[in-house]
């Protein structure tokens, strides 16, 4: 079955181009909004498998539209935006995005992108031997990548996961921010994506994220994963 990609953009000329690439030539089932609203009527968790995202909408921008979603859904995202500040690009990453790319942006890296995205997610999905942690108030379901905490589900983003299952499946290692950068983002991006996720993650999974009790810091080294 292909996969389904929902492209979130204001400029109809770009739509169109990205349309003809994915869909004609990359088989992929594609569906459009023009607006930040339009996007939330149309995404549907169960349908799309990935979210191209314009930072730059009509009536609700880019980033209110990934934060709503990624509320209820894990989807893919990567953030398209015009502008070159780093500033944007890790405030998407902090509202949930999995990725970015600058506009203008070249075809070719953006479907490499893509692929590498699904392909990760489609070598994660369950199987009859789910493997269950159980750290402290803290079950992780390594197979269907879910996670709660005293029974409350807590959603996490596809990097998110990556980063804790990194972690918990390397108790007490301390990972640089360079080696992360090459396990989890597979290089595309810079220091400051690892950070901006590390916290993001402290915040959902840590009772006092200031103090954190499972994700460490080595000062000088990098992060480490404990349970003690």
């Amino acid at each position: 079955m292909a996969k389904n990609i929902l492209i979130v953009d204001d400029e109809p000329t770009l739509v169109k181009g990205l349309r003809f690439n994915l869909e004609q030539q990359e088989g992929y089932s594609i569906d459009v909004a023009y607006d930040g609203e339009e996007a939330l009527a149309v995404f549907d968790p169960q349908k799309h498998d990935l979210i191209l995202l314009d930072l730059m909408l009509p009536k609700m921008d880019g980033m209110e539209v990934c934060q709503k979603i990624r509320s209820t859904s894990d989807v893919p995202i990567i953030m398209l935006t015009a502008k070159g500040e780093d500033m944007d690009k890790i405030m998407g990453l902090e509202f949930g995005a999995d990725d970015y790319m600058t506009k203008p942006f070249n075809m070719l890296e953006l479907k490499a992108r893509i692929k590498t995205i699904l392909r990760r997610a489609g070598s994660q999905k369950p199987t009859a031997d789910a493997q269950t942690l159980q750290i402290k108030d803290m079950k992780v379901n390594l197979i269907n990548r879910s996670v709660e905490i005293k029974g409350k589900d807590i959603n996490l983003t596809a990097k998110e996961f990556d980063l804790l299952n990194l972690f918990i499946t390397n108790k007490g290692k301390v990972f640089d921010r360079n080696t992360l950068l090459e396990m989890v983002w597979k290089h595309q991006g810079d220091l400051r994506t690892v950070d901006v996720h590390i916290r993001r993650l402290r915040e959902k999974i840590e009772q006092n994220p200031a103090k954190p009790e499972y994700i460490l810091t080595k000062w000088g080294v990098g992060y480490y994963f404990t349970n003690k």
